[in-house]
């Protein structure tokens, strides 16, 4: 491919594609300069990580480093500022460049975390305090070791917290750069353990199951059987080395497998601590907070309950649409049913101006296209403002904003066009369009096709199987159509399994049930056949049908109960 040059796709009716040259845009000088300044921002960060670093694995941390100071006094007196010297050099250098493979796996395999200075800082910070959380227990175990008599330091490493680290990364962020940091710290913890060489192992191997144990914490009591599963894996690292040594059968290798498990304890109240620390300081939404959200108790959800009812019982089926199609394609389910019940939270402030929580009377028929539009699209606005008000997580509020994307309002938009005047300029599609952004993720994504499926949905007469499927291909194929998809990650595989879902679900909502015979038509009380004269004449002239021609409410009654 020429250099400047970009190749895309461009689909034709037919099924055939057509590979288009399109020039590639070049960087502007504002995008230039803020990447360059993220950049140079990065590059302090790792700086600052690594003096960190340096200071606490120094060899003039002491009592920390003692083994070490013991092989340097005897040097030589000339010699012995020289060897500090060349030792805290060669921490530096070591420390930068395990922080240095680090940030890279980070820009290969997490971009967004790249630019993103408040999670690098939380990463930073977790690296950090885990060698120095490792370090002050080292220390304290030390003394205790060297009180007590009965056992040595070679020991009390087995006691060492080090697997929170990789915890507390798993539950925040994700489970690949928990294994990547559970590789750094296990490499830099061979730095200043030098009482078993092995330790590394035993570090590598603790950090992975506890990353594995938390992988789906859906509630904070997990934490403690992640920590019982650490432990087992601590006694199965431990009696492995203690073989490989041939001590496995003496008072240490028994004392060893003691530190090992109680090792377990100690990471869980270190991560239970600190883990409501890192969310709130850093803004950071893990799956435990996600589940506080779905209780159906909170504030905001009781409210909309009771001021919009219709808004709220679809929200709880939009709920069951993400949820479905966010499994079929591998992205956080919980986070698209957590968003799916807060999305429409902004309908609070004027209910009666949305169909769902309409019964007899439409406000949109006094106003003009153009103010409904208005009103409709307001409630975006409002419902981020209530989002944030409540405290919803950043990524909640975010979906809140994108699941419209800048969708056209089309009922609003034909009606303009049928009541404009043909002497005046032509209509503009942006005036009827909601302000975005478009969905930036896949879960937002998926939230947006929820909420128009499931609002189409209601309009199905004969809501069968057959019908449903047609539904919600077209509704995806507009969605699709229209662009709204451009600005995510989903793809037509996604899509494809998505729709799969959604019908699925509505196939489930819309069942069907056979009209019992035991089911008599005296239990339903008759309607009058007119109220009053006045209703006679009222409904005449409305053009209304007599209520011997419309339906009975014993048969509305009777259709309903055949398709609940």
């Amino acid at each position: 491919m020429a250099k400047g040059i970009l190749k895309t796709k461009e689909f034709k009716p037919n099924g055939l594609t057509k590979v288009v040259s399109l020039p590639k845009e070049k960087p502007s000088v504002r995008e230039r300069f803020f990447s360059g300044v993220r950049d140079y921002r990065n590059i302090i960060l790792g700086f600052l990580l690594v003096l960190v670093l340096t200071v606490v694995l120094s060899p003039e941390t002491e009592p920390f480093y003692s083994y070490f100071f013991a092989k340097v006094n005897t040097l030589p007196e000339v010699y012995r500022s020289t060897a500090i010297w060349m030792t805290r050099i060669g921490i530096f250098f070591l420390s930068a460049l395990l922080i240095y493979i680090f940030y890279l796996d980070i820009r290969r395999y997490k971009p967004s975390l790249a630019v993103d200075t408040n999670k690098l800082i939380a990463v930073g910070i977790l690296l950090a305090g885990t060698v120095l959380i490792g370090k002050f227990t080292y220390y304290l175990l030390g003394s205790f070791a060297d009180s007590v008599g009965i056992f040595g330091k070679s020991t009390i490493i087995y006691g060492i917290p080090i697997a929170a680290g990789a915890m507390l990364v798993t539950l925040l962020f994700d489970m690949h750069l928990a294994i990547v940091f559970s590789f750094i710290i296990a490499l830099i913890s061979g730095i200043w353990i030098v009482e078993e060489r092995l330790f590394p192992i035993f570090a590598f191997v603790g950090s992975i199951v506890a990353s594995f144990g938390v992988l789906r914490c859906r509630k904070r009591s997990s934490l403690l059987m992640a920590g019982v599963w650490v432990g087992v894996a601590n006694l199965f690292t431990i009696t492995c080395i203690d073989l490989y040594k041939g001590t496995l059968f003496s008072a240490t290798g028994f004392f060893d497998l003691a530190f090992g498990f109680g090792n377990a304890i100690v990471i869980y109240m270190i991560v239970s601590g600190l883990l409501p620390l890192f969310e709130t300081v850093f803004k950071i939404t893990t799956d435990i907070r996600l589940l506080e959200l779905l209780d159906l108790n909170q504030p905001v959800m009781r409210n909309l309950l009771v001021v919009a009812p219709g808004t709220y019982h679809h929200s709880i089926i939009v709920g069951n649409l993400s949820e479905a199609a966010a499994e079929a394609v591998g992205v956080n389910s919980l986070l698209a049913r957590v968003s799916s019940y807060y999305h429409d939270i902004g309908k609070i402030k004027m209910p009666e101006y949305f169909i769902e929580n309409q019964s007899d009377i439409n406000k949109h028929d006094k106003l003009s296209p153009s103010m409904s539009s208005l009103i409709i699209a307001s409630h975006v606005k409002e419902g981020v403002e209530l989002a944030i008000e409540n405290g919803l997580p950043e990524v909640v509020t975010d979906i809140t904003r994108q699941h419209h994307g800048t969708s056209l309002m089309t009922y609003f938009y034909q009606k303009a066009k049928e009541q404009l005047d043909p002497s005046q300029v032509s209509l503009s599609e942006d005036d009827y369009r909601y302000h975005g952004p478009k969905p930036q993720t896949r879960v937002a994504a998926i939230v947006m096709l929820a909420d128009a499926v499931e609002a189409a949905s209601r309009v199905l007469t004969d809501p069968t199987p057959a019908r449903i499927t047609a539904l919600v291909n077209k509704i995806v194929t507009n969605i699709f159509v229209d662009g709204q998809l451009n600005e995510c990650e989903l793809t037509l595989k996604d899509l494809h399994e998505i729709v799969k879902s959604f019908n699925k679900v509505l196939t489930g909502i819309f069942h069907h049930r056979i009209a019992y015979p035991s089911i008599g038509l005296s239990v339903y009380k008759k309607k009058e056949k007119y109220a009053d004269r006045d209703h006679k004449q009222t409904a005449k002239v409305q053009g209304e049908r007599p209520e011997t021609e419309k339906d009975s409410q014993e048969d509305i009654d009777i259709r309903r109960i055949s398709y609940w």
